[in-house]
């Protein structure tokens, strides 16, 4: 199956995006899809795939994203960004509510993060504390800054979902080591962890700043998860090392975002949505394997004005 895709990215946190709101394939199929095109040693590459969707009575349009293991989660913030742009630029709106997974989001073209880099600004929640829907059994109703036997006996975790579950560690550096070593125990989706989850290490830089290193369910470690840094920025608000409502710096490996979050658990992002390329691949959907790319053109300006920040 041939289809037009677009090669974009939300702080370095890159996907292959698809116009799907005509294409009627199953989740198994998209799932291949996602396989196919996430593949890093294949022609495309990356974290997984987004779907811009259709709307609703409500919604202008939706979003769905497969990671690269071919599991959907809730949702991406990154992914979210350069699918509302797609969407917005589609439907000619500059702000727009959109459908998820589980949940719905608000979205608006924001100023500029830098000159030519397109920004958009995105509203998730609520955050939520109870761990017993994931499900996470044996640690109590909720987790705050508490040691988790199973994963380390020292670190203390917050678990806090949006929508999708993170397991928030702040530190003083960031132990890659240990992280991917947490992070594989939450990814083999142990009888206490069924529906696995993403673990976040978090530093507080300047005082005012977060670095946030994610091992992404699904994914793995990844240069950027837009929800981890979402529910960071929340962790900080509900631990007092950082007020709420209070517009922060959110690093990651792959770049930069602007946020804040309510003590109601609300989280708003700002950040990047940046096209590389634009293009068309076949995918074979039984053997879930991508050949035949065509790049018809390579967004230079855009690659250049991120390459900036």
């Amino acid at each position: 199956m041939r289809f037009d895709i677009t090669k974009c990215h939300g702080s370095g946190n890159d996907f292959a995006l698809i116009d799907a709101r005509d294409i009627g394939l199953s989740d198994g199929e998209w799932a291949q899809v996602a396989r196919a095109l996430a593949d890093r040693a294949g022609p495309v590459g990356g974290d997984g795939i987004l779907l811009l969707t259709q709307g609703d009575d409500r919604a202008a349009f939706g979003m769905r994203i497969f990671n690269a293991d071919g599991s959907e989660p809730e949702t991406c913030l990154n992914g979210l960004r350069c699918v509302a742009r797609a969407g917005l630029e589609a439907t000619g709106r500059r702000e727009a509510f959109v459908r998820l997974k589980t949940s719905e989001a608000e979205v608006a073209r924001d100023d500029d993060l830098a000159p030519g880099v397109y920004t958009v600004r995105e509203t998730a929640g609520p955050a939520t504390l109870g761990v017993r829907d994931w499900p996470l059994e044996g640690e109590g109703d909720q987790i705050r800054e508490a040691v988790i036997e199973r994963l380390s006996p020292s670190l203390r975790f917050t678990a806090v979902a949006l929508p999708n579950p993170h397991l928030i560690a702040f530190v003083d550096r960031v132990d890659e080591a240990e992280l991917i070593r947490i992070g594989e125990i939450c990814e083999a989706a142990p009888a206490w962890l069924p529906n696995r989850a993403n673990v976040s290490f978090v530093e507080v830089r300047d005082g005012a700043e977060l670095y946030v290193r994610t091992f992404e369910r699904g994914v793995g470690l990844t240069n950027a998860c837009g929800s981890a840094m979402g529910a960071a920025t929340f962790v900080a608000g509900l631990t007092g090392r950082l007020p709420f409502n209070q517009i922060v710096t959110v690093r990651n490996r792959g770049g930069l975002v602007r946020a804040a979050a309510s003590e109601a658990g609300m989280v708003t992002l700002s950040g990047n949505a940046t096209v590389e390329w634009t293009g068309e691949i076949s995918v074979d959907l039984a053997e879930g394997k991508a050949s035949g790319l065509l790049i018809t053109r390579r967004h230079e300006d855009e690659i250049a004005a991120w390459a900036t920040i």
